[in-house]
């Protein structure tokens, strides 16, 4: 830039900045801020999980497990000092307690030559990812940074990082270094919403299950719906299912939804699939049903008309001469992804779900003609049931559909159990199960599967897990002991193999949603919830009792198995909502 330049530059800057007050100056620079819709909350480590044993190198850690103000200051003894030399450099791993998505906040002292020092940060969703290198066990820095060298201020305070993560490990980088660590703590990011719904039992396995699943979506409601916090961290329409479903029993109306929803209609001209899958434009469908069912916004609802009747038409132009799904973009889940058969069976019935609820939401919106061409489409795709390849996704969904007999299905889910579960199509599963009426089974299952990763250290449920990966398998929550096989970094496959493996998955989150409508028995009759049916199935539990949100206020019931066997039940709802108890 040429001195005239500069010397306009500075001209222009004098006369626009000697017209500003302070509070004009504000009002330019800020006129239209755009306020997060989260929270940050300090966390202080809970414990030291691992720090290097180099004699000296390390003095009063214990100094970190302290609740701290998160201010640096001249008068702080007895902080946690680390000590390099050309040699050695010391490294200390921390635990915040529980699964959270944030960065990670290091208050600093006083040390000698008021130099930064380097350090390099490694955060886990366990213990062996926050000890491991970028591309050991498949570790990454996709989406979000895990693994990454800063400076640190001599006498300051820093936040890094944007991550999903449980575990901290920092070690020194630069060589005859010191560092002054006043407070090491994790800075929590989430939406402060109340838990509107609730569920609690004879059972504390159950009831840490239903808490748990409802933490790990509420993680994923950041400033839109994700799948997971470390990984992907993108709106997946598909994953949204059944964090939606936990999201209505659990919370309530939340406007990440409806973002979320509107986003990856706006992002998806027609005739793309969105995220690229065509059962995830047909899970977009289902979820704008459902959402209308429990909040009742008709308004809303008109939004999505145009585009939605398109897609719905766009459907109806996939099923072959034969009857079938004539689909691009064909995927379930990733544990039935080999299995074409059966990607062809449960995209036949995710069909028949697709048109069924877009035929309900044209009789609403009083498009009764393109209502009955739906259904009509829907009679189409039932004279021809593809064989489902021994698949529980499939068979789920049949029963779901109806294109199955629930005991047949049944058959299905019940081989093996827990065995050939998955994560994300578990919740169908259980729905299917439900269906038929084993609800007790489905319970059971529910302990073993969602359970075993709760024993494994588990504060969220994962993006996949499978019951072959239990023996011989370290948790999360430690070091893996010599001989045993480490739960995160020696299995997955597919996308999340080893430490890519995300550990705060809102698709996991079933039971929660499932427990409240099956063993408290609520479920939504009436757009809006203007009736509420309520028939537990308490099968093996002495009483369960909880709160379902809706529009109008809070439904709150308590069941109890009297000495004969039969449930007494205790129901309050607001005036505007009619209980049904059959």
């Amino acid at each position: 830039m040429s001195s005239l330049r500069i010397s306009k530059a500075l001209l222009f800057c004098v006369t626009v900045c000697s017209s500003l007050t302070p509070s004009n100056a504000h009002a330019q620079i800020s006129a239209k801020p755009i306020l997060e819709p989260t929270v940050k909350e300090r966390i202080h480590p809970v414990r030291i999980v691992w720090k290097s044993e180099i004699g000296d190198r390390i003095s009063n850690a214990e100094s970190l497990l302290k609740k701290g103000n998160g201010q640096a200051d001249l008068n702080s003894g007895n902080l946690c000092v680390l000590k390099s030399d050309k040699d050695t450099k010391p490294g200390i791993l921390l635990d915040f307690g529980k699964e959270l998505h944030g960065g990670i906040q290091l208050v600093t002292g006083i040390w000698p030559g008021n130099k930064p020092v380097r350090v390099r940060i490694r955060l886990g969703e366990s213990v062996s990812e926050a000890m491991s290198d970028v591309n050991s066990s498949s570790a990454t820095n996709d989406h979000a940074l895990r693994d990454f060298v800063t400076a640190l201020p001599w006498l300051g305070k820093l936040e890094f990082g944007n991550s999903g993560f449980r575990f901290a490990r920092i070690d020194i980088v630069d060589t005859n270094a010191t560092v002054i660590l006043k407070e090491v703590n994790a800075m929590a990011v989430y939406r402060d919403i109340p838990y509107l719904g609730s569920f609690n039992s004879s059972d504390t396995l159950l009831n840490k299950i239903w808490q748990t699943g409802a933490y790990t979506v509420h993680l994923n409601m950041q400033d839109y719906l994700w799948d997971g916090v470390k990984r992907d961290r993108l709106v997946w329409v598909g994953d949204m299912h059944p964090e939606v479903t936990t999201i209505n029993a659990v919370f309530g109306y939340n406007e990440v939804v409806a973002k979320s929803l509107d986003l990856s209609r706006d992002i998806t001209p027609l005739p793309q699939w969105m995220n690229g899958i065509s059962a995830y434009s047909m899970w977009w469908i289902i979820i704008h049903r459902d959402l209308y069912k429990n909040n009742g916004n008709l308004a809303y609802l008109k939004e999505q008309k145009d585009y939605m009747v398109k897609l719905l038409d766009l459907l109806v132009t996939k099923i072959g001469d034969d009857n079938t799904e004539n689909l691009e973009g064909k995927f379930l889940d990733w544990p039935s992804s080999e299995n074409k058969p059966a990607i062809h069976a449960g995209l036949q019935a995710l069909m028949v779900m697709s048109l069924n609820a877009g035929a309900e939401m044209c009789v609403v919106l009083k498009e009764d003609a393109a209502a009955a061409k739906y259904r009509a489409a829907v009679e189409r795709l039932k004279k021809n049931i593809p064989d489902i390849n021994g698949s529980k996704q499939a068979a789920a969904l049949y029963s779901l559909a109806g294109l199955m007999s629930n005991e047949s299905a049944n058959k299905v889910l019940l081989d093996g159990r827990a065995k050939n579960f998955s994560t994300f199509y578990g919740y169908y599963m259980l729905q299917a199960m439900a269906k038929g009426g084993n609800y007790q089974q489905a319970m059971d299952v529910i302990r073993t599967y969602w359970g075993a990763m709760l024993k494994l250290g588990a504060t969220t449920f994962w993006e996949d897990f499978n019951m072959d990966w239990l023996p011989n398998a370290a948790g999360i929550d430690q070091l893996v002991p010599a001989g045993m096989k480490d739960i995160h970094g020696d299995f997955g496959a597919y996308c999340y193999i080893g430490f890519r493996h995300s550990l705060a998955h809102g698709w996991a989150s079933g039971p929660t949603p499932w427990l409240t409508e099956h063993v408290l028995g609520i479920s939504v009759v009436e757009a809006g919830g203007k009736a509420i049916r309520v028939v537990p199935h308490l099968g093996d539990l002495k009483f369960a009792e909880g709160a379902f949100p809706t529009k109008y206020g809070i439904v709150r019931v308590k069941h109890t198995k009297l000495a004969n066997g039969k449930v007494q039940s205790d129901i309050t709802a607001p005036k505007e909502v009619r209980i049904i108890k059959n």
